[in-house]
């Protein structure tokens, strides 16, 4: 019989996590003292911490360990827990794949510009969010400003959230007008009228999203910055584009505006 820190040094692992694998069952000593409570180890256990380490090695958790040792599982058990380990373990080096890449391409642009990018992009998920808003087409961008001022008129009564936004179903459109939806976040339920739709906005599991801070005559720039980005890293767009307004006013040109541009996209499959 070994005591437990010559087992411990044996096995090469500590006496605290032998301890720790006997409160939870994992590898009970052979022994335990009745009048000391020392534990002490045989040396045909090795085989079974052995696995134990093996088996944590690959990434599995102690609750799994503790079912694969259990001799009378079936082989395809075992196949299935593994393969979904080796599936998880795959995604895992896809993803950091792809922030080595992130990484690279950051690294890029601060060596060609000799600074940090202004813009920084998001992948998050976008909650539903009840709005107002009024669809129809527009000679220009700056025009959905006049659907957005109705809309706010409209709700202000109901006590709206105060902030806005538009939606660009379609910018190429054969007349040359653009297919946009001006919006108003609203936090209940309010009457629709002739022009003005009351509903849902849907939740987006995967949107890219950046902050532009500064005149909206130069939001071309953010959007040639996360279109770029959302090519670079594998992405393809799903839905119109989004804007929000977290800063603003009527005029084009003010510097102290904050718009946070938003895509709906997904990856691309090879």
């Amino acid at each position: 019989m070994l005591k437990i820190g010559e087992f411990a040094h044996l096995s090469g692992v500590s006496i605290r996590l032998l301890r720790y694998y006997d409160e939870i069952g994992l590898l009970k000593p052979s022994q335990i003292d009745r009048h000391t409570s020392y534990r002490s180890y045989a040396l045909d256990q090795l085989p079974r911490l052995n696995r134990i380490l093996a088996l944590k090695d690959l990434g599995l958790s102690l609750e799994q360990i503790a079912k694969l040792l259990d001799e009378q599982l079936p082989a395809n058990y075992i196949r299935g827990m593994l393969r979904l380990k080796q599936a998880e373990l795959q995604q895992r080096v896809e993803e950091e794949q792809a922030r080595l890449k992130r990484v690279a391409q950051r690294l890029h642009q601060i060596e060609q510009e000799g600074r940090m990018p202004k813009y920084d992009m998001v992948i998050k998920r976008v909650e539903p969010q009840l709005v107002a808003g009024i669809r129809e087409p527009i000679a220009s961008f700056p025009e959905v400003s006049r659907l957005i001022d109705e809309v706010m008129q409209y709700v202000a009564p109901y006590g709206g959230l105060g902030y806005d936004a538009a939606i660009w179903h379609d910018i190429e459109r054969p007349d040359g007008s653009i297919d946009a939806d001006g919006l108003a976040f609203i936090d209940k339920p309010i009457p629709a009228s002739g022009r003005i739709n009351v509903y849902e906005l849907p939740a987006v599991e995967t949107m890219a999203a950046t902050i532009h801070h500064g005149s909206y005559n130069n939001l071309s720039q953010a959007y040639a910055a996360i279109l770029g980005w959302i090519e670079a890293n594998g992405y393809r767009m799903t839905g119109p584009s989004r804007e929000l307004y977290l800063e603003g006013g009527a005029t084009q040109d003010d510097e102290s505006f904050v718009t946070e541009i938003q895509f709906p996209v997904e990856k691309t499959t090879l």
